[in-house]
């Protein structure tokens, strides 16, 4: 095999390639394996007692040392719970990507656990909105995510990875 097994493989893949050292998240089943891989690449990953606690805390990383922070979140109320931080971080120009887990590709608008119209929710907040729909697109999604952080006036970016492109075929067919 000559790339990532899985897509949380990816997703952390990117990560390691840009430098990311930590790590923030409340740690969710949507998103498990993006935190399983970072860790294993060496990302220190930060759980919290909160998502708004995670994107402050990616937000303070961005602030102190110029390098987005990154913060990775649950589908749905994950996601909601972040609005305050991810606006501060929009307002203070803050480099930031935060990535969100979602609902199956098949499932979405379908009532699937914690399924909610996340676009609507984040775009007023973040200058990139990348609703990835492809494994293969994970890693250069997270890629877009960061360069969208850094151009021009700094700022958070969203990357929305769906559940069933994080986690291995085999657990998915199951």
């Amino acid at each position: 095999m000559s790339g990532p097994a899985h897509g949380g493989e990816r997703v952390a893949a990117a990560l390691a390639a840009h430098g990311v050292r930590w790590l923030f998240t409340l740690c969710g089943g949507h998103i498990s394996p993006i935190l399983v891989a970072a860790k294993a690449r060496g990302i220190r990953v930060l759980d919290t007692r909160s998502e708004a606690t995670a994107v402050f805390a990616a937000d303070a990383v961005a602030r102190l040392t110029g390098i987005p922070g990154v913060a990775a979140v649950t589908a749905g109320p994950g996601l909601t719970n972040t609005i305050t931080a991810l606006k501060n971080a929009q307002l203070a120009q803050s480099p930031l990507v935060l990535i969100g887990g979602a609902a199956p590709t098949a499932l979405q608008g379908r009532g699937a656990l914690q399924d909610i119209a996340q676009r609507p929710l984040v775009a007023p907040h973040v200058k990139l909105v990348r609703q990835v729909r492809r494994v293969a697109d994970l890693g250069p999604a997270v890629s877009e995510a960061f360069a969208a952080a850094r151009a021009g006036v700094p700022g958070p970016a969203f990357v929305e990875c769906p559940v069933d492109l994080l986690y291995d075929e085999a657990s998915i067919r199951q």
